[in-house]
């Protein structure tokens, strides 16, 4: 018996080291809400968790903010909000996760990360635009603005999708925004009104998919992810690997 458990430690201690020399992405998928929150996050937390299966990537999933410390943090390649809403994290966790970006890791947010943490301005700027309002969920058309980047080789130049398509504030943020994806507002109905807040579009030009490089890290947003049967579609999947690999790598370019 006793030479089975040093058998079965050693098998161990052998795979851990063989993962640790594959270098084996950890991704932390953080899906936290203060506010709304998405139906869609349970089939969202079960998409990411495929891609890991597919890719060979782990996946730790995580609703509490605790896990926000400098020790925590530095066990992964890249922290991907997914649907998160409001003020989630505290002082303190904002703090690691700012170093942890500085010390190069890589940032995802999906759809409602825009609609999180307005009052933390450094959190803005790596998001890039955040959310102002939505009109009711409607198909529209979607462009392709670069196809140069990981995950974005199976969309066409042209796309019928339907989601909810957010307006974002003005100004943009970040003026060093890498835009990917679009939506054209002359394919829906973009008007929205909640009380005193009005939205009448962006204009000639919506991004809804962008990339760029922040304080020492990475970080990707896709503005897709409203609708729970999103997180089966291929296309989407291949968008959401691709920001996933390139901020947890910075590759793929």
């Amino acid at each position: 018996m006793k030479n089975r458990i040093v058998a079965l430690l050693c098998l161990f201690t052998l795979a851990f080291a063989a993962n640790a020399q594959n270098g084996k992405l950890k991704a932390l998928l953080f899906t936290k809400t203060a506010g709304f929150h998405h139906e869609s996050i349970h089939e969202g937390v079960a998409a990411v968790r495929g891609l890991g299966q597919r890719h060979s990537f782990q996946v730790d999933w995580q609703e509490n903010s605790s896990v926000f410390t400098e020790d925590r943090l530095k066990n992964y390649d890249v922290v991907i909000f997914l649907n998160t809403t409001g003020d989630v994290l505290n002082d303190k966790e904002q703090a690691a996760f700012e170093k942890y970006i500085q010390n190069g890791g890589g940032y995802v947010g999906v759809h409602a990360a825009a609609d999180t943490e307005y009052e933390w301005e450094w959190y803005t700027k790596m998001v890039g635009m955040m959310f102002k309002i939505h009109p009711a969920q409607q198909t529209a058309y979607i462009h392709v603005e670069n196809s140069n980047f990981p995950g974005m080789e199976r969309f066409p130049k042209k796309l019928l999708w339907t989601d909810e398509w957010y307006e974002y504030q003005k100004p943009v943020l970040t003026k060093d925004l890498n835009y990917l994806v679009s939506v054209d507002e002359k394919s829906y109905e973009p008007y929205a009104k909640w009380g005193d807040n009005e939205g009448k579009g962006m204009g000639d030009f919506h991004p809804i998919s962008w990339y760029h490089n922040y304080d020492g890290g990475r970080a990707f947003y896709t503005g897709l992810g409203h609708i729970g049967a999103i997180y089966s579609d291929q296309t989407y999947l291949d968008h959401l690997y691709g920001g996933i690999y390139w901020a947890a790598t910075g590759k793929g370019l």
